[in-house]
């Protein structure tokens, strides 16, 4: 099975999401990002089991965010020093993160390897007691 995506936006109880393909009339809500995505499961497969379709699980869902939900949701992640990492200037990526300007694919594209990056470093490191 391919991959689902659901596009995200943040409301004033949590989330929403709704499927990308407009041939699938699948939405639903949650409080955090994780419930989101059961949420969305369940009601794929709500969905599925009526149309005769393959059910999915998680790992079958994909997530798109806009850029400044995702700093909103993620706020351990500081933009600035992200900027910094990527060589992108803080004016700029505050100007994505407050919303007052939509960066294209291109620079969506460079903020997110960034934040891939920075997981993949994270994930090898160890921390010492000293």
């Amino acid at each position: 099975m391919s991959k689902i995506e659901f596009i995200v936006e943040k409301t004033d109880t949590g989330f929403s999401a709704y499927a990308s393909d407009d041939s699938l009339p699948i939405g639903t809500s949650g409080d955090d990002v994780n419930e989101l995505k059961t949420n969305i499961v369940d009601a794929y497969n709500s969905y599925a089991e009526i149309k005769d379709l393959d059910q999915i699980t998680i790992d079958d869902v994909i997530i798109t965010l806009d850029v400044k939900q995702f700093f909103e949701y993620y706020k351990i992640i500081n933009a600035s020093a992200l900027g910094e990492k990527i060589g992108m200037g803080k004016t700029l990526i505050s100007q994505y993160v407050n919303g007052h300007k939509k960066p294209g694919p291109k620079q969506v594209d460079r903020i997110l390897s960034g934040v891939r990056q920075l997981g993949q470093e994270l994930s090898t490191l160890n921390l010492t007691i000293s």
